[in-house]
């Protein structure tokens, strides 16, 4: 009897130039694919940052007025050590992002500011995978930029947006899901996954107050064993994963 193999996961697409990654909080990137958009900025592709919140409600040691401000500086400083420059905060509340009309407008319009061609976006399901619960954040936040790739193109849903002069987007040919149970494509991590360690380090009280573990040790550990892990069906080379929806 043969042994079942593990299907092997797909290059991520290449024909592209502009990204714009959407989710929900600070560090999310970090955390999920930020070894990719490294090698990607490294290409010449440009790259920007959307995110739903300021991660004001991620530090029990802190007050959301005190929180917010440090995460937002730590995200920019985390953004660029993989060569993203334009980071934007869309301010819904941290904890308690409601899916819905509100938010699916406000993605879109970002979608129509930046005009990518490929769309980023963290984990929309119940769980990462068996029974590790989900945030509600990440799922709401994960759900709108699903929705909202459509949205942009559509001239008639939200049309206050063409009021503003954002002008329907219908150029995006892929939303890239990272931290999903259920992946389809992968991208080398190999050249970024150092400035992943870096970038990750930049959410430094973030962590601190997330862990006992030395910050590096912690990081490091993660990420390496995380791009390893998917690496084993990606012909064995460190690699960053994705659930691909095309349009």
């Amino acid at each position: 009897m043969t042994e079942p193999t593990t299907p092997q996961l797909t290059p991520m697409p290449e024909d592209w130039r502009r990204a714009l990654a959407v989710v929900a909080h600070p560090d999310d990137l970090e955390y999920g694919c930020s070894a990719a958009i490294a090698a990607w900025t490294d290409a010449g592709r440009e790259v920007a940052y959307v995110l739903a919140t300021r991660g004001e409600a991620g530090i029990d040691t802190l007050a959301p007025a005190e929180c917010a401000p440090l995460r937002e500086r730590e995200q920019r400083a985390s953004a660029a050590v993989v060569g993203v420059s334009t980071v934007e905060f869309l301010d819904h509340r941290d904890g308690v992002i409601e899916y819905g009309p509100a938010l699916r407008r406000d993605i879109a319009a970002a979608i129509r500011r930046h005009r990518p061609e490929l769309v980023i976006t963290l984990n929309h399901r119940d769980t990462w995978g068996g029974v590790a619960w989900n945030t509600p954040d990440h799922v709401a936040v994960g759900r709108a930029v699903l929705d909202a790739a459509g949205d942009a193109g559509n001239r008639w849903i939200f049309p206050e947006l063409t009021e503003r002069g954002l002008q329907p987007w219908d150029g995006v040919r892929w939303v890239a899901v990272a931290g999903s149970a259920t992946p389809t494509h992968a991208a080398d991590a190999s050249a970024g996954l150092e400035r992943a360690v870096a970038s990750l380090l930049e959410h430094r009280a973030y962590i601190e107050a997330l862990t006992d573990e030395e910050p590096e040790t912690y990081v490091r550990g993660f990420l390496t064993e995380v791009a390893r892990s998917v690496g084993e069906r990606f012909g064995g080379t460190p690699a960053v994963a994705f659930e691909l929806f095309a349009r």
